[in-house]
């Protein structure tokens, strides 16, 4: 109960966050009792540093300090934009320039390379919210997807 009030807390603010279950490590769950000189779960670090329990982030919630002591979470749309502004060619396939997951990308990347343009890619695999929220964000439903000074180019048909 206690885990679950932590983790409304931080998502109702829109902090970026990541767990561990201590049930899983049992010399974990020992050890951060010491490390921490705190004795129960939950416990909040920002920064590799303790904040403290429940109580505490509760304390924080309601003086308004929560959210300036943590940071975030980058919201998709924005993340999206940035990811596809990284390079100023920007390739969203299923793999890495140097090992392509699936014939298409494979195709493109040999377009690509044959093109000698500098380029950039995303491997799309490695996270499904970015697979999934490009599809929407550029209104494409598939992948690859060829990115140009931020604008998209679009698939591999395109670029053939």
């Amino acid at each position: 109960g206690f885990s679950r009030q932590m983790v409304e807390i931080l998502s109702k603010h829109g902090i970026a966050f990541s767990t561990f279950d201590v049930f899983s490590d049992e010399e974990v769950r020992q050890g951060l009792k010491s490390f921490s000189n705190w004795p129960t779960y939950p416990q909040l670090y920002v920064a590799g540093e303790l904040v403290g329990g429940l109580d505490i982030v509760k304390e924080l919630e309601a003086s308004g300090e929560l959210d300036t002591i943590c940071p975030k979470a980058q919201k998709l749309e924005d993340r999206l934009k940035s990811l596809i502004n990284k390079a100023p060619v920007m390739l969203f396939m299923k793999g890495s320039k140097q090992m392509a997951k699936c014939g298409f990308s494979k195709q493109i990347i040999e377009i690509m390379n044959n093109t000698g343009v500098d380029y950039e890619t995303f491997d799309i695999l490695e996270d499904e919210e970015v697979r999934q929220g490009l599809k929407s964000f550029s209104n494409w439903p598939t992948y690859p997807q060829l990115y140009v000074k931020g604008e998209l180019v679009g698939g591999l048909d395109i670029v053939k």
